[in-house]
């Protein structure tokens, strides 16, 4: 297990100021160091998901008995402030509350990991769920697809998890997943059911924010869920330097 986690993960740090402007997904070694740090750890088997850092070739790395698995960062809030089809709502906003709202979902909280090797040249999870009209890139509906697979049931993603299937095989059920993540505050108590950034029904449904007042309520959401996902992050990571 790594340790001096709590002294090591800042969950107010911005993941774009060590980036030199780039993607910080790829670029910061604030972030990069942070994931190694959150997710190495036993998985709900009991055995550990130790995560080797191969920066500048690569991103998260782990071998062992339960496979091969190439690790990389994806940011998981989406505030469509650069999306052409959402200009005529976004516009109306003003520009601090914009910014604002990119702050805060730039910190650790904003962010998680997926497998990063594409398989027989297709799409990444990462790159599936951004080019997916159905899910716009937005995680709770991700999220949605992850609760669907781990039932049995279909989804927009269906074709992509297939391919990673050995992935979500290490965290057993949905709830394993969830925990691992910490994305308790986006289910339900049960987790029969995934509570959503926006009044979305099923993915017939727009998945893109129709109205200023539905923006509102999305961006009100995806803040509440960051800062309260960072504070379950902070006190885990507390808890593991304490024991």
């Amino acid at each position: 297990m790594l340790t001096s986690t709590a002294l090591e993960i800042d969950v107010t740090s911005d993941i774009r100021s060590d980036s030199r402007g780039k993607d910080p997904d790829r670029f910061s070694p604030t972030l990069r160091r942070s994931h190694q740090l959150l997710w190495s750890k036993p998985l709900p088997n009991g055995k550990p998901f130790l995560l080797e850092d191969r920066y500048p070739n690569g991103y998260l790395y782990h071998q062992s008995d339960m496979g091969t698995y190439h690790l990389s960062s994806d940011m998981i809030i989406r505030t469509f402030r650069p999306t052409l089809r959402m200009r005529p709502i976004i516009s109306l906003i003003p520009e601090a509350d914009q910014l604002s709202f990119s702050r805060i979902g730039c910190t650790v909280g904003g962010t998680t990991i997926f497998p990063g090797n594409q398989i027989n040249g297709q799409h990444t999870i990462n790159q599936a769920r951004g080019t997916s009209r159905a899910v716009e890139d937005r995680f709770d509906l991700t999220l949605e697809c992850i609760r669907r697979f781990y039932d049995g049931n279909s989804s927009p993603l269906s074709k992509v998890f297939d391919r990673y299937v050995d992935f979500f095989n290490l965290f057993e059920t949905f709830q394993g997943y969830a925990d691992f993540f910490h994305f308790q505050d986006l289910v339900s108590e049960d987790y029969s059911e995934v509570h959503f950034f926006s009044s979305w029904v099923d993915f017939s449904s727009p998945a893109l924010p129709q109205s200023l007042r539905e923006y509102g309520a999305y961006r009100d959401r995806n803040l509440a869920f960051v800062e309260n996902r960072n504070a379950r992050i902070r006190e885990w990571a507390t808890r593991e330097l304490s024991d």
